[in-house]
């Protein structure tokens, strides 16, 4: 028999109070103004490059993103000044965020479709320099899972969007192959989660209220192992997920066999943010990761192109011919163009050291041999 080790106990206080914090950062107002405000510097950036695209590019961006571009927009602006008045229907499907964020995944599949690149609706190859700093922009925008507020599809068997609590702990859910979103950074104290007093339902029914919800197992007390009486005991049976009012509630999905079953869903917090038409502080969904240390011994790491560049400074290639360049610490590696034996231009992956300055020497311990 194979063992298998579960990394995240939802029985375990300190992952009950990360995930209940991670659905309300991902269901705050100040996180979808910063996805809309992150996405609008992208658009200025792309129209920009597509005016002033070289003609004679073979490889030009496409323009007919420009549209697409401008929907949504125009979603987060519609869905944004509804939200900011504590109506949350705009994450059901076919109201504005819901929109948006169905649009934005049409633009990520199809955003160069470039042979070289891409095949399929899948990028499988790193674009272009000038293409992937504006493919970095878009990421701007996008922060992992954040779909949970949205209403389940019924071609996905109508399963509940967050099936998984290593979807938001686990650090690899937040790399996909060509860039890697930032992982949250946690408060210090994590506020508890809420002793649960709302109603219970079952899967299929109608959700009363807005909010975080459990799955729940029911067990019903019985007379002498026989006869059910009128007590029954609640018990956790999955990940929290966010429901919005007036959608069925979810079900979940049997880990073995793979297909959907349904389940009891007991609310844990009814969310009334915003009701009355004021945003509170939420800067504490935003908070900054420590400083990065000054370049060391230890910290003059060797990078390949498409990893994260772990601390801002010089960096340096030996490999076809070397180049040095300055690179921001968050910022994905580059990869080089070199020309092959007939003078085309390839794309390489190579390796990049920290390029030491005398500064970085000087500040080096002495070793003696």
């Amino acid at each position: 028999m194979v063992m298998t080790i579960k990394l995240y106990d939802l029985t375990d206080d300190a992952t009950r109070r990360r995930i209940f914090w991670l659905l309300q950062r991902l269901t705050s107002f100040s996180l979808w103004k910063r996805k809309r405000d992150a996405f609008a510097i992208f658009a200025s950036e792309y129209e920009n490059a597509v005016k002033t695209w070289p003609e004679d590019d073979p490889e030009p961006l496409h323009a007919g993103h420009l549209p697409i571009i401008c929907e949504i927009l125009a979603a987060y602006d519609q869905g944004l000044s509804e939200l900011a008045r504590g109506y949350r229907f705009v994450w059901q499907r076919g109201e504005p965020l819901e929109y948006a964020v169905d649009r934005y995944n049409y633009l990520n599949a199809y955003f160069f479709p470039h042979y070289n690149y891409w095949e399929r609706g899948a990028q499988f190859a790193p674009y272009p320099p000038k293409v992937n700093a504006l493919a970095q922009l878009l990421h701007a925008s996008q922060y992992q899972m954040e779909h949970a507020p949205l209403e389940p599809s019924s071609l996905n068997n109508d399963l509940a969007q967050l099936r998984s609590e290593g979807l938001l702990l686990s650090p690899n859910a937040y790399r996909n192959t060509f860039y890697t979103l930032p992982y949250p950074v946690f408060p210090e104290d994590l506020p508890e989660v809420p002793e649960p007093v709302g109603p219970v339902i079952k899967s299929g029914e109608k959700v009363p209220c807005d909010g975080i919800w459990e799955p729940v197992v029911v067990d019903q007390l019985k007379l002498l192992g026989i006869v059910p009486v009128g007590n029954r005991s609640l018990r956790g049976n999955g990940c929290f997920n966010y429901f919005i009012r007036d959608i069925r509630a979810p079900n979940l999905r049997n880990d073995e066999t793979r297909t959907p079953v349904k389940t009891h869903w007991r609310l844990l917090w009814e969310d009334k943010r915003y009701a009355d038409g004021i945003i509170p502080d939420e800067s504490q969904y935003f908070l900054e990761p420590p400083s990065p240390l000054q370049p060391n011994r230890d910290t003059v790491t060797q990078v390949r192109t498409g990893d994260i560049c772990p601390v801002s400074g010089e960096r340096q290639t030996d490999e076809y011919g070397g180049k040095t360049l300055r690179v921001e610490a968050g910022v994905v590696m580059p990869d080089m163009l070199v020309r092959d034996n007939l003078g085309e231009l390839t794309v390489r992956w190579v390796t990049w050291r920290m390029a030491l300055t005398n500064a970085h020497i000087a500040a080096m311990p002495m070793t003696c041999s």
